[in-house]
């Protein structure tokens, strides 16, 4: 491979890098936005901690546990590569990779990934959740859950050999995190006010709806590195057509939100507008290079659907998600990882098959591994914070400030 191709693959990857990165103020405003004032600092911090502590944690252990190099006896489940990272002979040279990229950026962008499993997470459980028990739940399931799910099909493990596929993370990076959001919430219990004595469902505004709307657009930039970069090269063709199945996916889901949404509650539901743009966009995530444009706006338009349907039964399950993060990620990113066997190259019934096996796994693993980590903290040491604080706002309580100057004296 000439010098000028991988030195362009390369620039194009840490260029995906740095818009995963940047995802996290996405999640971060998106977060803020839908929730109330009183708990900006709080959900602010905790999505702070995820970026810093989950690179740390790629770095000591995560990136060997992910790829720790499965052999032909192995049964591509659990394997470890040791502590650290160190870069191969060749890390630095177009063999490495089919020379897509050099491995200390293969590092840095499979390490932008690990975090976003628990930034799903962090929204669920916003407003009631103990500071210290989200960063013990993070630091074992960024460091463990994630990597060891995500070896399965992108380490070469098990689901890989089984002909699993998920291009950039429907079930390993989204479902991953829905599935720790789901057992989450449930354990947690909903907001105080959020269901009325009378069974029925107590909308909670957030705060600050711009920043949502912000959050969201950046969120839709970010996915052009998310998906872009999942192609791990700059592959002229391909990245083209995942750039254009992402975006179509993205606006369809949106559209098809809106208007569910208005034919059901008979009003322009902008947060529904909004998710819809992110069911979409996690819909597509795993097959954005097998489908056409075609099929992609109609990944895109199911999910859309999907994410005002789930929503409410979220809801009818008395389950409280204030940011719909376990409509949009996890039933969302289960439809996109069906959606392979069902569209574009790859599609038969065999293959939906696998990717339902596949599905099936995540849920299993990841769903008893958060139960056995939130149901101990919450024996140890508790969940959740006291009504007082939960009422007062997290900001005040853990953090003893506010997001905003004079917000208490103007409340009086």
């Amino acid at each position: 491979m000439e010098a000028g191709l991988f030195t362009a693959n390369n620039v194009w990857m840490m260029i995906c890098t740095a818009l995963v990165f940047f995802m996290h103020l996405g999640f971060s405003f998106l977060e803020i936005g839908l929730t109330r004032q009183k708990n900006t600092v709080n959900i602010l911090f905790k999505n702070v901690f995820i970026i810093c502590v989950g690179l740390l944690l790629y770095y000591i252990g995560g990136f060997n546990l992910m790829y720790p190099g499965f052999g032909d006896g192995d049964l591509g489940i659990f394997k470890f590569a040791g502590f650290g990272i160190a870069a191969p002979e060749n890390g630095m040279t177009p063999e490495y990779a089919d020379g897509g990229y050099t491995w200390w950026t293969d590092f840095l962008f499979q390490g932008m990934f690990a975090a976003t499993a628990a930034t799903i997470v962090s929204g669920a459980v916003a407003e009631r959740i103990k500071l210290g028990a989200f960063m013990i739940f993070t630091l074992i399931y960024v460091g463990l859950v994630y990597p060891i799910v995500g070896a399965w099909k992108w380490g070469g493990g098990w689901l890989d050999g089984l002909g699993f596929y998920d291009f950039a993370g429907s079930t390993l990076v989204h479902s991953v995190g829905g599935w720790g959001a789901l057992i989450a919430i449930y354990l947690l219990g909903a907001r105080i006010g959020k269901f009325g004595e009378d069974g029925k469902t107590k909308a909670i505004p957030g705060h600050n709806l711009p920043l949502a709307a912000a959050g969201v657009l950046i969120l839709w930039l970010g996915w052009f590195g998310f998906n872009g970069g999942s192609v791990l090269s700059a592959d002229p063709e391909l990245t083209s057509l995942v750039l254009v199945t992402t975006c179509l996916a993205a606006a369809s889901g949106g559209v098809a939100a809106f208007i569910t949404s208005t034919v059901l509650y008979k009003n322009y539901d902008l947060t529904m507008f909004l998710n819809g743009i992110l069911g979409g966009l996690v819909g597509i995530t795993a097959g954005a290079d097998l489908m056409s444009p075609n099929e992609a706006v109609i990944i895109g338009l199911l999910a859309g659907i999907i994410i005002v349907l789930g929503v409410a039964f979220i809801d009818r399950l008395k389950l409280d998600d204030p940011v719909g993060a376990v409509a949009v990620h996890l039933i969302c990113g289960i439809w996109g990882t069906l959606a392979v066997g069902i569209f574009g190259s790859m599609a038969s019934f065999d293959q939906f098959l696998i990717q339902l096996a596949g599905v099936g796994a995540a849920a299993t693993f990841c769903s008893l591994s958060a139960f056995i980590i939130l149901f101990t903290i919450k024996k140890v040491s508790g969940l959740r914070v006291s009504e007082e604080e939960e009422l007062e706002g997290l900001d005040i309580h853990e953090h003893g400030m506010d997001a905003y100057a004079d917000f208490r004296m103007n409340q009086h």
